[in-house]
C-alpha cells in the first residue's frame, strides 16, 4: 500500500475543500448562529404541528434569515432563532401575530431572550480559548508520549480538520453556534485517538528497523497495519451519529451534523495526512543531520 507516496494526492483532496469553503466564506461569509452574533431566541407553544413555511409568514415580516426550528414529542413548540437583536416590546409584538393567528394564550410564549453582540463575541472569545488549550496539551502529551515529530504531524492533521469542518459548514451555509464549538472538541479528541494509534504502530516498527531507516515504508507498513482497525471504528461511530442525525431533534442535529463530518475528516487524516506529515519531518531531520555532517 503506497499511501504516503501519493500524499500529493491526499493533500490536494483536503486543500480544494479548503479552499473551496474559504473562497466561499469571503464571498457570501460564514453563517454564524446567535449563539455568535447575538439576536433574539423565541420558543412558542402552537399546540399542534405547523409547516416552517406558514410560520415563515410571520417571521419574514421581522427576519427574513430566521432559523425555524420545531419542537417537543409532538412538534408543537416553535423555536425562532433570528439575527435581529429585537428589544422586549417587539418580541411582544412577534408573539401578538402568533397570539392572534394561532389563538394562544399568554403563558404559551415560553421563553423569549435577547442576545446582546458583546454575549456572542464573549462565546467566541471562550471558544477559541477551549480549543487552543486543548490543543496546547495534545501537543505537550504527544511530545512527550512519543516524540515532538509526532506532536508536529499530529497537531498539524488536527489543523485539517477543523479547517475541512468549518469549509464544510462554508459551503452548506450551516449556522455556527455553541453545539458547533462542542462538537469541535469532541472532534479533536476523536480524531487525535485514532492518529495515536497509527503512530503507536509506527514507534513499534521503528524499533525493528536497523540504522538505515526507510521512513516511507514504516508509514505505509503501519497504515497498512491499522487501516482495518481505524476505519470499522470510524464506521461503528458513524453509523451511531447518524442514527442521531436522522432521528433526532434539531438540538441533536445541530450536535451530529459536525461530528458526522468531523468523524470522516479525522479518519481521512489519521491514515492519509498525519503519517505522511510524519514522513516529512522525518525526513527533513535526517537532511539537516547529513549536512551537519558534511558540513
Amino acid at each position: 500500500m503506497n499511501i504516503v507516496q501519493k500524499r500529493k494526492i491526499w493533500f490536494s483532496i483536503s486543500g480544494i475543500i479548503i479552499i473551496i469553503g474559504l473562497v466561499l466564506g469571503i464571498v457570501r461569509g460564514v453563517n454564524l448562529g446567535i449563539d455568535f452574533t447575538g439576536g433574539t431566541l423565541m420558543e412558542i407553544e402552537l399546540h399542534e404541528y405547523i409547516p416552517a413555511g406558514e410560520i415563515r409568514e410571520i417571521t419574514d415580516k421581522y427576519d427574513k434569515g430566521t432559523n425555524i426550528s420545531m419542537l417537543g414529542i409532538d412538534k408543537t413548540i416553535v423555536q425562532l432563532r433570528m439575527n435581529e437583536d429585537f428589544d422586549n416590546e417587539e418580541r411582544r409584538e412577534i408573539f401578538e401575530d402568533f397570539k392572534t393567528k394561532y389563538d394562544l394564550a399568554e403563558e404559551d410564549l415560553l421563553r423569549a431572550n435577547q442576545f446582546g453582540p458583546s454575549v456572542g463575541r464573549e462565546i467566541q472569545s471562550r471558544a477559541l480559548i477551549a480549543i487552543v488549550i486543548s490543543t496546547i496539551g495534545m501537543l505537550i502529551y504527544i511530545a512527550f508520549r512519543f516524540e515532538l515529530s509526532f506532536a508536529v504531524s499530529a497537531i498539524m492533521a488536527l489543523l485539517h480538520d477543523i479547517l475541512v469542518v468549518l469549509a464544510m459548514y462554508s459551503i452548506l451555509q450551516v449556522p455556527i453556534n455553541n453545539p458547533f464549538v462542542a462538537a469541535i472538541l469532541t472532534i479533536l479528541g476523536y480524531s487525535i485517538n485514532d492518529t495515536i494509534v497509527i503512530f503507536d504502530r509506527i514507534r513499534e516498527n521503528l524499533k525493528s528497523t536497523g540504522k538505515r531507516v526507510d521512513y516511507v515504508k514504516v508509514a505505509n507498513d503501519s497504515i497498512s497495519q491499522s487501516l482495518s482497525r481505524s476505519i470499522n471504528t470510524s464506521l461503528t461511530t458513524l453509523v451511531t451519529i447518524l442514527a442521531l442525525y436522522i432521528l433526532g431533534v434539531e438540538q441533536i442535529r445541530e450536535f451530529a451534523l459536525p461530528l458526522i463530518i468531523g468523524i470522516v475528516a479525522g479518519t481521512y487524516s489519521s491514515i492519509f495526512i498525519a503519517s505522511p506529515l510524519w514522513t516529512i519531518v522525518k525526513q527533513r531531520q535526517k537532511g539537516r543531520k547529513v549536512a551537519i555532517k558534511k558540513a
